[in-house]
Parts: C-alpha cells; structure tokens; sequence
C-alpha cells in the first residue's frame, strides 16, 4: 500500500502542516526538510500531483506551444527550456502549430483546458489575436524567439537587425558588393534579418537589385529554389545571406547540384548556427543563437509571473549573439 502524508508524519516526527508546506513548494526549515527528503526516499512516497493541484490551484506543468516541431532550431530550444523548467520541478506539455495559424488557435485552447499554470510561445502568427483567449483565463504567457506585433506579452529573443547587421560586415570588409539575401517573409525573425541586412547595404553604399531580395517560406524548399534562381541571374552574386537554418541548408543543397563550390564561386553567410555545419565542407560562417539562455530566460520569467514575484508590466528581453567563423567567404 502506497505510503501516506501521515506516514511522513510518524516517520519524521513533524507536524502535517510544516509536512504540506514542504510539498507544496514552500520554505521550511533545513533540518526539518533534510528529515522530510529522509523519509520521502525510505517510504517510496509518492506526491499526489492531482490532490496537490486541488489545493493549489497549480498543475506544475507549462505549456510550450511551437511553431513547427520539426525544425532542428525548434527542437534545440525546447531541449533547454525542458531542462529549466525540471530544475524547478515543472513538467511541460508540447503542442505542434504545424506552421499553421487554425491549428495555432486550437492548441491555444487545448493548454487551456489541460490548466497548464503557463504558456511559453514560439509563435506562428505575427500578431497576438489567438492569445486572447489565454489572456481572458489569466495564464501567464512568455512569448519565445519570436515577438508579436500587438504583444501584451514578455518576450525572449535575440537582437535579430543588429546581429544581422554586424555579421554582414564580413562580407562588406572583404570587398563584396554583388549581396543577395534569402529571407522568410512571413514571421518575426525573418523580417527583422530581413531589415538587417537591407540596413547593412544601405549603410555601406550598396545596391541590392530587386533580382537579389529573394523572399519566401521558412523552409528547405524556399531555400533550394531562391539559391536556385540566384544561380541562374545573369549578374550573379558573388554572396548571398540566408536568414535560416532551413534556407541555408536548401540553398547549399542547389549549390552542390549545380556542380558549383563556396566559397570559390561563391560566398555564404547563414543565420541558425547547428552541429551540422560544423562537419560539413565549406564550415558556412553563422550567427549563432544563445538557444540555452534564450530558454533558461523565458522559464525564468514565466516562473516569476506563475509565482505573482513581478507585477510589472510585458518585458522584453533582446540578447546578443556571437559569429561561428567558417571558411565559406573569400575575400575578392
């Protein structure tokens, strides 16, 4: 028979009060949660996670509502953000948006209905209308690696323009004047390196033909063809910047079809640093995200808004980002 609160109880010697306090997150004494953990461990207690959500109205679990669950950024960043939320004895309930905004909606709903204590956003839409639903039920929301154009929302991300901005120099510096970018159009991150490297050209005194402002999905398919057509130009670049993991790998896969080779024919700067192009010919040059901070960070500031330890109004939270040097950029 499964081991009781009163067995504790009897075990330790201590009252059912400082016993419940201990179980449900709160402070006790040293010594008296040394001989709670002693007994915990020899009784094989076992805490009733539905009665303890009975009493607190908390479920100790987050939920983590994604974009795509297929991208390899994705999965990386929910990797820490699991990790986090276990230290702090947060278990944590995935949903998969599928790049798509109805099924977005309909997992908003869901974590609702699970009574998760709160919700971090990796979002597929760009404004924060499927929210308010979240809002009405007052769970706290943490939106992640992506900001909401009308957020009523903390938000954890990078500095998208300006990481982009710094990583175009090396280009720049090595004479580059024929830059193309592929760029996603549709969500946060790739407009904002979007900017970025228009604000780079404009600022160097460079031109960058309509030919050469390749913008699509945030996809290996959108990737392959945009190199696909930069390849083929007449006038063509001597560099591209690609905004993503996905179209970086999509567009030196119709590279290497081509017969073509970086950074001899031409030179690449990527976005989305991955254990993949580190063991791969050229090594491409990319900016690399903080993924363990970005997800440490926005588990930090749920917590706090679960815990009511802020009243303060949305954060926003923008960290840096550093450059991975490869050997995919020749000077001209």
């Amino acid at each position: 028979m499964p081991s009781t609160i009163k067995d504790i109880k009897e075990y330790t010697g201590l009252s059912l009060a400082t016993i419940s306090k201990y179980l449900n997150g709160g402070n006790v004494l040293p010594e008296n949660r040394a001989k709670i953990e002693k007994a915990i461990n020899e009784l094989h207690y076992e805490v009733n996670e539905i009665a303890r959500g009975l009493v607190t109205k908390k479920t100790k679990t987050v939920g983590i509502l994604v974009f795509s669950i297929t991208s390899p950024f994705s999965g990386m960043i929910l990797h820490h953000v699991g990790q986090a939320l276990r230290k702090k004895g947060y278990g944590m309930l995935i949903v998969d948006s599928c790049d798509d905004e109805e099924i977005e909606r309909k997992n908003v709903n869901y974590l609702i209905s699970k009574k998760v204590d709160g919700i971090i956003v990796l979002p597929v839409a760009s404004k924060g209308d499927f929210l308010k639903p979240v809002k009405r039920a007052g769970i706290p929301v943490v939106l992640l690696d992506r900001a909401l154009a009308d957020s009523q929302y903390d938000c954890v991300r990078i500095t998208n323009r300006k990481s982009t901005y710094y990583a175009m120099q090396e280009l720049i510096k090595r004479n580059h004047k024929k830059i193309a970018v592929i760029a996603s159009e549709r969500e946060y991150t790739g407009r904002e390196r979007f900017n970025g490297f228009m604000e780079a050209m404009r600022d160097a005194g460079l031109e960058v033909p309509v030919e050469y402002q390749v913008r699509g999905k945030h996809s290996i398919a959108s990737g392959y063809n945009g190199m696909m057509k930069l390849l083929t130009l007449k006038n063509r670049p001597t560099a591209v910047f690609m905004s993503n993991y996905e179209i970086t790998l999509g567009a030196m896969l119709a590279i290497n079809e081509s017969g073509l080779k970086s950074p001899d024919d031409i030179s690449l700067l990527g976005f989305d640093d991955q254990l993949f192009f580190h063991v791969m010919q050229p090594q491409v040059y990319m900016v690399e995200q903080p993924t363990q901070a970005m997800g440490e960070k926005a588990v930090e500031l749920l917590l706090k808004r679960i815990n009511g330890e802020t009243q303060d109004g949305p954060m926003e939270l923008a960290l840096g980002t550093s450059l991975h040097r490869g050997n995919s950029i020749k000077t001209l």
